[in-house]
């Protein structure tokens, strides 16, 4: 029988007690490095039109979010970009003339969406501590010869306070406020546009490998049920078998 001194007994409530009060600090610590502004997917093909949601999280204890703009890049510029409505909140894309021209499909563009706004209706529809919102964009094309790009947003309090996520993380350190990213990957074909095209050529594949799979199940199928048969075959031998030696031993 083991027993318990008070030393050790001591010794656990201590340890108990301390990963009590971590626990809640870890849990905290966790929550802090995620709550800030972020964008889904965080890659895209270049030359393609993506879906861009951001996801925009409440931080405040005591007032809510009613304001949310994010900043596009105007040097490396997305020619078009549509909202998606988010109810009670109502949505801009604000046009700004580009450093330099770019062609698109044969035409000159000089100017291309600089920013999106979105404002909350009223009090309502707003933010709510321990609350988040999502806001879609579908942007494009994604510029070429660029590895990503930085896409700040800027979030409004009902109580005045403004919060930057402009920051560009260096290293492995993250900052306290980072901006999010849009990582750019290259084109899947040529111009950016064969996504479609590629899915249809996976799809038309896959369905060519299981038409080829199907083939493969007939022998099998003859196989199983041969084994089958063997199978009865041999407990009715055996039961014919031991039916007889009955039939003998009471003789």
């Amino acid at each position: 029988m083991s027993t318990t001194t008070p030393a050790r007994a001591r010794r656990t409530r201590r340890l108990a007690g301390t990963a009590a009060l971590a626990l809640p600090a870890l849990v905290l610590a966790a929550g802090a490095a995620s709550a800030h502004v972020t964008v889904t997917p965080d890659s895209a093909a270049a030359g393609a039109y993506a879906t861009l949601t951001f996801k925009v999280p409440n931080e405040s204890a005591d007032a809510s979010t009613t304001r949310v703009k994010v900043t596009l890049p105007s040097d490396t510029p997305f020619t078009s970009v549509s909202v998606e409505p988010v109810p009670g909140w109502t949505a801009k894309v604000t046009q700004a003339p580009l450093p330099e021209p770019v062609e698109v499909h044969g035409t000159e563009v000089t100017e291309a969406p600089a920013a999106v706004v979105w404002t909350a209706d009223d009090a309502d529809a707003a933010i709510a501590p321990g609350e988040f919102l999502r806001f879609t964009v579908s942007a494009g094309a994604v510029p070429e010869g660029v590895d990503a790009l930085t896409l700040p947003a800027t979030q409004t309090y009902s109580d005045g306070e403004v919060v930057q996520w402009d920051q560009e993380a260096t290293g492995d350190t993250e900052p306290e406020h980072p901006a999010p990213v849009l990582h750019v990957e290259p084109a899947t074909t040529e111009g950016g546009h064969g996504d479609a095209a590629s899915a249809g050529t996976a799809a038309t594949t896959g369905t060519a490998d299981a038409g080829d799979g199907s083939g493969d199940t007939l022998p099998l199928a003859l196989g199983a049920a041969g084994l089958g048969l063997g199978l009865v075959g041999a407990v009715t031998g055996f039961v014919a078998l031991a039916r007889t030696r009955t039939r003998t031993a009471q003789r």
